[in-house]
C-alpha cells in the first residue's frame, strides 16, 4: 500500500546499524540470497519498531474492529508463504499481529518480523472484507518477500546505515534527524524503508494470489486503488508514475482485476465479498481527526479530554500525535514541542533533566507562573557534534495530576527573533473550560444498506464541516452524483 508513509513528525527516526549481510532462504522461492538481516534481527527489528509505533499512533480503541482485522489476517496468512508446508519452519512458525492504528491517514505497511499495520481512514475508504483481504495479503506479502532487509542489503553497498530509507543527512526543519535524536527530542522525523516498484508489484501479485486462495473476490482491490488515486488527485498530491517509488495507482487499479482473473483460470472460485459484515464492523467507526484528543481553531489548540489549551502563531502550523503536540513555523527553522512527561515529579525535575543532557549549557532558570499555574522554565545551548549551536526554551507546567513541558528551540542566531512566538505558546497553557470546546464529538461512519434504489446527492445535504459531496463518493468508491442500487451499502460521515 502507501508503504514509504512520510509523515512530518508522526514517529521517532529508528536508527540501526547494519552488520555484514546474510546469505538466507528466501520465503517464497526457497532459494538463497543475501539479506541486510538475519529471520532473528527481523523479528527483532520488529518487535522493538511495534512498540514505538502503537505509542506513537495509538491503536484505535474498539475490539470489535481489531478482532475483525486480525481474524482475516490470520486468515490470509494462512494460504501465504509464510505457512506453507514446505516453507523453513523459522518463517512457517513465525507469530503475526495485526493492528489498526488511530489515524486518519489512508494507509497500510508492515515492519520486518510479522507486524502489520491499516488505519482507521483506509477501512473507512474500503467497501468490503474482499477488499481488506487484499490489502492484508499485500503486506503479508512484504514481510514474506523481507523486502525491508532486501533494502537493507542494498543500502550497504552503498554504505547507508539507516534502515527505514533515512537518507545520510536528510534533514528536519533544517536540522539534521539524527542531532535531534541526539538533544533528546522525541519529533525526530521516521521514514520507514521506500520500497521499488518491483517490491510493489510482486506485493501486490501475491496479496491477490493470497485472497484468492481463500476465495475472496480479488479483483474488488481495484477499486480501493482507484479510490487512492482520487484522494491524491483531490488533496493535489498526484504525480507521473515514472516519479513515484510505487506503481501509479491507475495501473494498479487495472492489473490487479488480471492477476485475479489468472488464479480463477487455476481453479481458484472467488466469490466472497462478505460485505454486510464488513460494513456492520465499520458503522460508527471515526472519521478524519477525532477532537476528544486534541484540535486547532481560531490559532488555539484545544484537548477535551485532558482539558488543556494553549495559542500558537497564526501562521505556524499544528501536528498533533498521540504522545506531542508541535508548532511549526513556515520556514521551518523553529519548532515548539508539547509533550506529558511522565517520569518527572515536578516542573522543574522536568526542565532539568532535559537540559542535564550532554551538550547543553544552562544559561538562565526560574520559576514561573502563569495563568494561575505553578511553572519552571530554563534557556540552555545545545551543541551537537558538527559543532552547530541551536539554543532552547524549555518550559514545565503542573496541570491537573500532570506535568507538560515545552520544547522550544531554533538556530542559537535565530533564536531571539523566535523567542516571543516560543514565550506566547508556552505561557498560554491553560485550563480549557469552554463548554462548546468540551463537548466536541468526532464524525463517525454510519453505514446503511438502502431498501430502495437512490441518488447518493441524497445523503450529502447535511455534511459535517469541511466534508464534501466528492469526499463521501471516494468513500464509497462511486462517482458523484451516482444513483446507488437498492441492496447496496452507503457510508455517510456524521456528527
Amino acid at each position: 500500500m502507501m508503504s514509504s508513509l512520510r509523515l512530518f513528525f508522526t514517529a521517532v527516526l529508528l536508527i540501526l546499524f547494519v552488520g555484514s549481510c546474510t546469505v538466507q532462504k528466501s520465503p517464497i522461492t526457497g532459494s538463497k540470497r543475501a539479506y541486510g538481516y538475519s529471520w532473528q534481527q527481523e523479528l527483532e527489528i520488529g518487535k522493538e519498531a511495534d512498540k514505538q509505533i502503537q505509542q506513537q499512533y495509538g491503536v484505535y480503541d474498539d475490539g470489535q474492529v481489531q478482532e475483525y482485522v486480525e481474524r482475516i489476517g490470520q486468515k490470509v496468512l494462512e494460504v501465504s508463504h509464510m505457512r506453507r508446508e514446505d516453507t523453513d519452519p523459522k518463517y512457517r512458525n513465525t507469530e503475526f499481529y495485526f493492528r489498526v492504528l488511530n489515524s486518519p491517514v489512508v494507509n497500510a505497511f508492515a515492519l520486518p518480523g510479522g507486524y502489520i499495520y491499516v488505519t482507521r481512514g483506509l477501512l473507512a475508504h474500503l467497501t468490503n472484507e474482499a477488499q481488506l483481504a487484499v490489502v492484508l495479503g499485500h503486506e503479508i506479502a512484504h514481510v514474506a518477500a523481507r523486502h525491508a532487509s532486501q533494502r537493507a542489503f542494498e543500502q550497504q553497498l552503498g554504505q547507508i546505515a539507516l534502515i527505514g530509507g533515512a537518507v545520510a543527512g536528510e534533514e528536519l526543519l533544517g536540522v539534521p534527524g539524527q542531532s535531534v535524536l541526539q538533544l533528546g527530542s522525541q519529533a525526530a522525523q521516521f521514514l520507514f524503508l521506500s520500497y521499488g516498484r518491483d517490491d510493489e508489484r510482486e506485493s501486490d501479485q501475491l496479496g491477490v494470489e493470497y485472497a484468492a486462495m481463500k476465495h475472496y473476490e480479488a479483483e474488488d482491490g481495484a477499486g480501493f486503488f482507484s479510490a487512492l488515486e482520487r484522494i491524491s488527485e483531490q488533496s493535489g498530491q498526484s504525480i507521473p508514475s515514472w516519479q513515484s517509488s510505487h506503481p501509479d495507482p491507475s495501473e494498479r487499479a487495472k492489473r490487479i482485476p488480471e492477476l485475479a482473473q489468472q488464479w480463477e483460470q487455476k481453479g481458484y472460485e472467488q466469490d466472497i465479498e462478505n460485505t454486510d459484515e464488513y460494513m456492520s464492523v465499520i458503522d460508527g467507526i471515526v472519521y478524519g481527526q477525532n477532537p476528544r484528543e486534541g484540535f486547532t481553531e481560531d490559532g488555539n489548540f484545544y484537548h477535551p479530554e485532558l482539558k488543556f489549551q494553549f495559542d500558537y502563531p497564526d501562521t505556524w502550523e499544528i501536528v498533533n500525535q498521540p504522545t506531542l503536540v508541535a508548532a511549526v513555523n513556515q520556514n521551518q527553522d523553529a519548532i515548539s514541542l508539547m509533550q506529558i512527561d511522565s517520569e518527572a515529579g515536578s516542573p522543574k525535575a522536568s526542565v532539568m533533566n532535559y537540559v542535564a543532557q550532554d551538550g547543553f549549557t544552562v544559561q538562565s532558570q526560574q520559576s514561573v507562573q502563569q495563568n494561575g499555574l505553578s511553572g519552571y522554565e530554563a534557556t540552555a545551548i545545545a551543541t551537537t557534534e558538527d559543532g552547530t549551536n541551536y539554543k532552547f526554551l524549555v518550559y514545565g507546567v503542573a496541570y491537573d495530576g500532570n506535568i507538560y513541558r515545552f520544547t522550544n528551540y531554533s538556530l542559537a542566531q535565530k533564536f531571539e527573533d523566535y523567542r516571543p512566538f516560543f514565550e506566547e505558546t508556552s505561557y498560554s497553557f491553560s485550563e480549557l473550560t469552554d463548554k462548546d470546546k468540551l463537548n466536541r464529538e468526532p464524525v463517525r461512519l454510519q453505514t446503511k444498506k438502502l431498501d430502495q434504489s437512490r441518488s447518493l446527492s441524497v445523503f450529502v445535504d447535511d455534511l459535517p464541516m469541511d466534508i464534501t459531496s466528492e469526499d463521501v463518493a471516494i468513500l464509497n468508491q462511486i462517482e458523484s452524483g451516482a444513483h446507488v442500487e437498492q441492496g447496496s451499502w452507503i457510508k455517510i460521515p456524521r456528527r
